[in-house]
């Protein structure tokens, strides 16, 4: 079926079409999303056209690209999920470092483009996440600690409101809007692109160092102590990592367990050199770091390129004494019996602590490190997968400090994201843009009474 106004057609996927399973597919395979109907647009005005659609219906409308942190979502009925994939393309102006992705583009689409070009963009830890989705969340990457939240870069927001207007904001166009957008989520609009900073980065020094397993305790302090010394340029994982036997590891690594220290350090190699020292001195089992290009952070974390079925688990803490440290090795590392794939701590701090001029509405993250852990859900180790997450929880509840609404895949009151001004704010802005609430999103605000 298409949808069919003034001439113009954009496709609609329903229940029984062939393409029904491919295109309501999250990125977690436990995610099982019953929309009305799925819209594909291929332009700004395509978006415009289902929007009006689904709200002649009574419907909802859900926007979603690759479908990451889609539980939230929960029940899509008097929904139209509209998916952005085919609003393609990027483009980089090098002179002025800017850049501009429509919102089907994902980092992997962008990333290499920039790199050859000796530029750099605030990105994740995977090509594969959307540009769009990422940015409205915050956008918590490699490069945070010298140069803070992705949404604060972003210096432009094409997109189409709920009354079907496509609108252009920035910090002198609707400003009170582009604000929210840039961390308050896709509860405000269809956004059809996006344009940001980009940052000159010709080479920097990164890598991973493996260790085995039994020496996690060992390992994790000693970055735990480390982390305290080094400079804003350089931001780091201290990570559990159990891979499974499976073709997607790569060889070295399949089937085997290693504590690993993660990190990208903005600077050549003699001072990163110096700069991981203290980890080296412990004897790594394997030691990737090395001078590369941007492009090359890609793979660094090793996240999964297609969907898997998983449960996870995230909360933002604050200084972290050697006592919660043990907590965390007790509940997650040798003989604690954890299941999980892989459960880190990235260290915050830096850029991402400070409130700089004209932030959106996120500002910085408020801690000192971010806890985010993740196993798979398939038949009984889901159970045990949930219950080791709930003990990592237990385990360091006393330190948490907040939460980060891109790694939060809990449904419930948006409010825990933000400070209740910001909150109250937000929710002011989607009364004036929204306020029949048609837009659905994972974190949704709602309007202000």
């Amino acid at each position: 079926m298409t949808i069919i106004e003034s001439r113009r057609t954009i496709p609609l996927i329903q229940p029984g079409d062939a393409e029904w399973d491919r295109a309501r597919q999250a990125y977690n395979l436990t995610v099982d999303q019953q929309p009305e109907a799925i819209a594909v647009p291929a332009d700004a005005s395509g978006v415009a056209q289902a929007i009006r659609f689904a709200r002649e219906r009574g419907w909802r409308v859900a926007p979603q690209r690759t479908g990451h942190n889609a539980g939230p979502l929960g029940s899509l009925d008097d929904t139209l999920l509209l998916k952005t994939d085919a609003l393609q393309g990027v483009s980089i102006d090098a002179p002025t470092r800017r850049a501009r992705a429509r919102a089907g583009a994902k980092w992997a689409d962008l990333v290499p483009q920039a790199s050859e070009l000796g530029l750099a963009a605030l990105h994740g830890s995977t090509p594969d996440v959307s540009i769009a989705g990422y940015s409205l969340g915050g956008g918590l990457g490699w490069y945070g600690r010298k140069h803070g939240l992705a949404a604060n870069r972003v210096t432009a927001v094409e997109l189409v409101t709920a009354d079907g207007e496509l609108r252009r904001v920035d910090a002198g166009h609707e400003a009170e809007l582009f604000w929210a957008l840039r961390g308050g989520g896709g509860s405000f609009g269809v956004v059809t692109a996006l344009e940001f900073e980009l940052f000159p980065v010709p080479e920097l020094y990164a890598g991973a160092l493996f260790f085995p397993f039994e020496r996690a305790a060992e390992v994790l302090h000693a970055w735990h102590r480390w982390v305290a010394t080094v400079p804003d340029e350089l931001t780091s994982i201290g990570r559990l990592l159990q891979l499974p036997p499976v073709p997607l590891v790569p060889e070295p690594l399949r089937g085997k367990s290693f504590a690993v220290v993660e990190a990208a350090y903005l600077g050549g190699e003699a001072a990163g050199r110096e700069l991981l020292g203290p980890l080296r001195e412990l004897g790594p089992i394997r030691d990737t770091f090395a001078l590369q290009q941007p492009a090359g952070l890609s793979q660094l974390h090793m996240d999964p390129p297609e969907p898997v079925p998983y449960v996870s688990d995230a909360t933002l803490l604050g200084e972290l004494p050697p006592a919660a440290i043990e907590g965390l090795l007790a509940s997650a590392g040798p003989g604690s019996g954890s299941p999980l794939i892989s459960v880190e701590l990235r260290h915050l701090g830096g850029a991402l602590a400070r409130c700089e001029p004209a932030h959106g509405a996120i500002s910085r993250l408020p801690g000192s490190f971010a806890l985010f852990g993740v196993g798979i859900a398939a038949g009984p180790a889901t159970a045990a997968n949930v219950a080791q997450l709930d003990r990592i929880r237990e385990a360091l509840a006393l330190y948490e400090s907040g939460s980060y609404l891109n790694f939060d895949e809990e449904e419930g009151d948006a409010a825990r994201f933000f400070t209740p001004e910001t909150y109250g704010r937000l929710r002011e802005v989607k009364a004036l843009y929204d306020p029949e609430d048609v837009f659905r999103s994972n974190h949704p605000i709602p309007p202000a009474a």
